[in-house]
C-alpha cells in the first residue's frame, strides 16, 4: 500500500505542471494555445507508466532485479524495448525535419544510426551477454586489472551519458513547452521526476516496459502519419516525390546528395560516429544483460534493427509528405516563408523545422491525433532519458562503487541503495543543466556523445574481446586518448567554439562564427587515435599485469563463443 500510496500522490504532484499553462513563452519557441487532448493522453500514460513502476518495484529485490530485470525479458521484448530506447526525440522529430529541409541528405543520420546495429549483432552483440553481467565495464574488465579499466569505462560511459542527457533534456524542455504550454523551467522538472521514478522504484524492469510502450506508440503514430500522408498522393511514392521537388526551394537538388553535407570528410567522420558510437552507447550495451542467453541477446538486436529501420523509413515519408502538405497550411509558417502558396524558405515552420512532424500530424489527423503524436514524444523522451539514467547510476554503483572503491566487498542491498541515490543525484543534475543550456545550442553534445562512444567505448570493448594482445595498460591509454582527444577536437570546432563559445572570423568580408579546425565532428581523428595506443602501448607492455593480460584470453575466448560459464547460460 505505501508504495500504491507513494507513485499515486506524485502522479497528484506531477498534475500542476502539466496543467498550468505559461502565458507567454521566450526563446526561440512560439506561443501556442493548450492543446487539452494532449494533455490527456499524457496523464493516461503517466498513469499507466506509474503503475507498470509500482508493478515492477513489488519485482526488483536483488541487485540482477535492478541492473538487468532479473535476466528474464525475452527477444522480442528487448528488441522492443532497444527501439524504444534508440529512437529517440531526435530522431522522431529531427530527421523527419532534416529531410523537410535537405531531401535525400537527411537521411544521412538514419543510415549512420542504422549500419551499426550489424555491427553489434555480428560482432558483439552475444559475446557481451556470455562475458557480462549488469554493464559493458563488465565486458572489457574480464581479464584486465579491475580498478584502472572499470574506471577509466565508468568515466567514458558518465560523460556520454551527461552530454546525451542534456541534449535530451533541453529538447524535452522546448518540446513540452511548445505542445503542452508549460514554462520552461517546469516541463525540465517534470521529465526529471518522472524519470527519477522510474528508475529508482522500478529498475530495469520499469525502464523496459515504458521503452516497449513507447516503441509501440511511437511506431503505431508514425505509421499511421505516413499512410494518411502517402493516400493524398494516391499511395504513389512517385507522385509524392514529384510534388515535393516542384514545391521545395531546392528542386531537383533534393533527391540527391550535397545539400546537407557538402564536406566529405565530415560525412565520413559523421558516418563513422553514428555507425561505431551505436555500438559503444552504455544504456545501449546493458540492455544485452536482460535476456536469458547469447541467442536471446542476438534476436533482440535483430528485431531491434528491424522495427528501427522501418521506423526510419517512416521519417523518410514524413519528411517528404511534409514538404507538400504543410504548404497547404498558411498558419503552420512564420511571415514571408510562404509566397502566394510557393514555400520559399523552408526553415519558416514556426518552432522551427524539429516541429515539422507535429505540424504535419495535425495535418492529417486534425487535433485529436496532434495531442497522441505530443504524448508519445513526451513518451519518447521519458524512454530515452530513464534509460540513460539507469546506465549512469549502475556505472556509478557496480563499476565505481561495488568494484572498485568496496573491491567487491559491497553486499547486494548496498550497491542497490547506492544505485538509488546515484539516480536522484544524476535526476537533479540533469534538471539543473537541462535548465541551464536552455539557450544554448546543444545540437554538437548529441554528436559528442556518440564521437565519444566510438572513441573511448567501442575500440576498448572490440579489441578486449578479439584480440589476446591487449593489456590493461593498453586499454586504459587508449580509452583515455580517443575519450581526450573528442572532447577537445569537439572544443575546438565551429559547433562549439564558434556557435557557443562566440569565437568569430573574417570570410569573404563577413564576420561568421569559427572553429580552430574544420572537423566538426572528431570520430575520424579521435577513434584511430585511440585503436592505435591500445595496439603501441599493448606491444610494449611487459609487466607482469601484462602476462597474466595475456595468458587469460584463451579462456576468455571460450566462454565467449560458446557461454559456457555465463550468467543464466545453459551448459552445451
Amino acid at each position: 500500500m505505501k508504495r500504491f500510496a507513494l507513485w499515486g500522490v506524485l502522479l497528484a504532484l506531477l498534475t500542476p505542471f502539466v496543467l498550468v499553462a505559461a502565458p507567454a513563452m521566450t526563446g526561440e519557441v512560439e506561443r501556442q494555445a493548450t492543446n487539452y487532448t494532449a494533455i490527456g493522453m499524457f496523464l493516461v500514460f503517466v498513469a499507466g507508466t506509474l503503475g507498470i513502476t509500482y508493478w515492477a518495484a513489488k519485482r526488483t529485490r536483488s541487485a540482477k532485479d535492478f541492473y538487468t530485470a532479473g535476466g528474464g525479458i525475452t527477444g522480442f521484448q528487448n528488441g522492443l524495448a532497444i527501439a524504444g530506447d534508440f529512437m529517440s526525440a531526435a530522431s522522431f522529430l529531427g530527421i523527419s525535419g532534416l529531410v523537410f529541409a535537405s531531401g535525400y541528405d537527411g537521411l544521412i543520420y538514419s543510415i549512420g544510426f542504422l549500419v551499426g546495429w550489424p555491427v553489434i549483432m555480428f560482432l558483439i552483440a552475444e559475446q557481451i551477454r556470455n562475458l557480462g553481467k549488469f554493464t559493458f565495464a563488465d565486458v572489457s574488465s574480464y581479464r584486465f586489472g579491475q580498478t584502472p579499466i572499470r574506471t577509466m569505462a565508468a568515466v567514458s560511459s558518465l560523460v556520454v551519458v551527461a552530454f546525451y542527457l542534456i541534449a535530451q533534456m533541453v529538447g524535452a524542455g522546448k518540446l513540452i513547452q511548445l505542445l503542452f504550454g508549460l514554462d520552461y523551467w517546469m516541463a525540465v522538472v517534470a521529465v526529471g521526476i518522472l524519470m527519477m521514478v522510474y528508475v529508482i522504484f522500478g529498475g530495469m524492469t520499469a525502464t523496459t516496459w515504458v521503452q516497449i510502450i513507447k516503441a509501440v506508440l511511437l511506431l503505431a503514430g508514425a505509421t499511421f502519419m505516413a499512410l494518411a500522408s502517402l493516400a493524398y498522393f494516391g499511395f504513389s511514392p512517385e507522385e509524392m516525390f514529384r510534388q515535393a521537388v516542384e514545391t521545395h526551394p531546392k528542386g531537383d537538388a533534393i533527391m540527391g546528395p550535397g545539400t546537407l553535407v557538402t564536406d566529405p570528410v565530415n560525412a565520413i567522420s559523421l558516418g563513422l560516429a553514428l555507425m561505431f558510437g551505436t555500438a559503444g552507447l552504455p544504456h545501449i550495451l546493458m540492455r544485452f544483460f536482460t535476456v536469458p542467453d547469447a541467442k536471446e541477446a542476438r534476436k533482440s538486436v535483430f528485431y531491434a534493427t528491424g522495427f528501427i529501420g522501418y521506423f526510419y523509413i517512416l521519417t523518410f515519408i514524413i519528411g517528404f509528405a511534409a514538404i507538400v502538405l504543410l504548404t497547404q497550411h498558411p498558419e503552420y509558417f512564420k511571415p514571408g516563408a510562404l509566397v502566394d502558396g510557393v514555400l520559399v524558405d523552408v526553415k519558416g515552420v514556426n518552432g522551427g523545422t524539429n516541429m515539422v512532424a507535429i505540424r504535419l500530424a495535425e495535418a492529417v489527423g486534425g487535433n485529436l491525433f496532434l495531442g497522441f503524436i505530443s504524448a508519445v514524444a513526451f513518451a519518447t523522451i521519458l524512454a530515452v532519458v530513464s534509460g540513460l539514467t539507469l546506465a549512469g547510476a549502475s556505472a556509478i554503483s557496480h563499476d565505481l562503487y561495488a568494484s572498485v572503491i568496496a573491491r567487491g566487498r559491497s553486499n547486494e542491498a548496498t550497491e542497490i541503495r547506492v544505485s538509488k541515490i546515484a539516480t536522484f543525484t544524476l535526476g537533479l543534475v540533469a534538471i539543473g543543466l537541462g535548465i541551464a543550456f536552455e539557450s544554448q545550442n546543444v545540437a554538437f553534445m548529441v554528436g559528442l556523445a556518440f564521437a565519444i562512444a566510438a572513441s573511448a567505448n567501442f575500440p576498448v570493448l572490440i579489441t578486449s574481446i578479439f584480440w589476446g594482445k591487449m593489456t590493461t595498460r593498453g586499454a586504459v591509454v587508449g580509452g583515455l586518448v580517443g575519450l581526450i582527444s573528442a572532447v577537445v577536437l569537439t572544443i575546438l570546432s565551429k559547433a562549439v567554439w564558434g556557435d557557443v563559445l562566440g569565437h568569430t572570423a573574417m570570410i569573404d568580408g563577413k564576420e561568421v562564427s569559427a572553429g580552430l579546425i574544420g572537423l566538426n565532428n572528431p570520430a575520424i581523428i579521435s577513434m584511430p587515435l585511440a585503436f592505435f595506443f591500445i595496439w603501441l602501448v599493448s606491444l610494449l607492455d611487459n609487466s607482469e599485469r601484462a602476462k597474466i593480460d595475456r595468458a587469460a584470453f584463451d579462456a576468455q575466448k571460450i566462454r565467449c563463443e560458446t557461454g559456457i560459464g555465463a550468467e543464466g547460460a545453459v551448459s552445451h
